[in-house]
């Protein structure tokens, strides 16, 4: 198939791997931000392919994984004690929150609906005018236009049962937050190419330069990702740290103008909540006070729950790159996707899904080394 085919090629991503190897000369940690890389990744073995010397952490690049439990159980207070249909993807039906995930609910009578787009919601809003209807607006920069196009065309057309309930998150800052962090082992960056296609590439200079980590934009394939480390350890290895657009057939320096301005009407941002993680500053989107009407937080004067998470899962420092799926005592055993502990091991995209699919615990060895 063109554009997928020609970057899986296995004599390519061979030639780049010896390449990695050829350039290297010190042990580098290297992260890739995104929860799509880390899953071909594991899925292809691109890091059984490298030098021992490199190694490759998993990021915090699933929205997923990192929507907050007290969100989760906002969601199942809408539709399990509010009456509202709560339309949802599918992969966040299964997240834990701190009481009861939202299949659950839906087996105890809540109205919870699969839709495949925001713009279904604002459908069933439409055809049910006595109900309210809430989206579960979960998601990086990549969601966020069309969840921001269904409050303009529910704006647009009066409905107004129809709200959000947002958990939308940035990359720049998680980021900054983790090379800042005291435990940190990241020293370079591959980023998430369907974000920056959306938002550009210009944020990421100035953590480049603070930080002294380089940041390579790129894809999801085995070559695009290879592609990306070679070109991040050519940069430590010249004790550069700058900003490198491997993506570039996707990616333009400004990103989507038409989309970050639509993202930009409805959306400001906000600080925000990363499960396992806390708090970081300046890292979210939330509505904007003009349409506050379509803020399901607002509108239904949900309150948060006091989080406290499962003591177990060790979902936080995975997804900060301090530790790996098989760090956990849990993982594969009180921790499956047919009972997770954690949001990375129900996600298609979190890190402890992708080792317990792809891998055994013979295949890696404890901490990954």
């Amino acid at each position: 198939m063109k554009y997928v085919d020609e970057y899986r090629d296995a004599a390519l991503v061979r030639k780049l791997a010896d390449a990695v190897a050829r350039a290297t000369t010190r042990p580098w940690t290297i992260m890739e931000i995104c929860g799509g890389q880390t899953h071909a990744i594991v899925k292809f073995g691109l890091d059984d392919l490298l030098p021992k010397n490199i190694t490759l952490v998993h990021g915090p690049g699933c929205p997923v994984c990192v929507t907050s439990a007290d969100l989760i159980d906002q969601a199942v207070e809408l539709t399990l004690h509010r009456g509202a249909i709560l339309c949802s993807f599918g992969d966040m039906l299964r997240v834990p929150g701190n009481g009861i995930d939202l299949l659950t609910a839906k087996a105890r009578g809540g109205d919870v609906r699969v839709v495949y787009s925001p713009l279904d919601a604002v459908g069933i809003a439409k055809a049910n005018p006595s109900r309210e209807v809430v989206f579960f607006a979960v998601g990086f920069e990549t969601t966020a236009p069309a969840n921001a196009m269904s409050v303009l065309l529910a704006a647009r057309d009066e409905v107004k049962n129809f709200s959000i309930l947002t958990s939308h998150v940035l990359v720049p800052p998680a980021m900054s937050a983790i090379l800042g962090s005291p435990d940190n082992r990241v020293q370079g960056f591959l980023a998430a190419g369907h974000v920056c296609t959306i938002m550009g590439i210009e944020e990421y200079g100035p953590i480049a330069k603070k930080h002294g980590a380089p940041i390579i934009i790129t894809g999801f394939e085995p070559v695009d990702i290879l592609e990306g480390i070679l070109l991040c350890v050519k940069q430590l290895e010249s004790n550069r740290a700058e900003v490198e657009n491997a993506y570039s057939r996707a990616v333009r320096t400004e990103g989507n103008t038409h989309a970050r301005k639509i993202v930009e009407t409805v959306f400001e941002i906000t600080d925000r909540d990363w499960r396992g993680i806390g708090v970081i500053p300046q890292s979210g989107l939330g509505v904007r006070a003009e349409y506050a009407a379509f803020d399901a937080e607002k509108k239904f004067a949900l309150t948060k729950s006091a989080t406290h998470g499962c003591t177990e899962c060790i979902s936080g420092e995975i997804m900060r790159g301090v530790k790996k799926p098989h760090d956990c005592p849990a993982f594969g055993t009180r921790c499956t996707p047919e009972a997770p502990l954690g949001a990375p091991m129900v996600s298609s995209e979190g890190a402890c899904a992708a080792y317990y699919r792809y891998r055994s615990r013979a295949l890696e060895p404890v901490g990954g080394e």
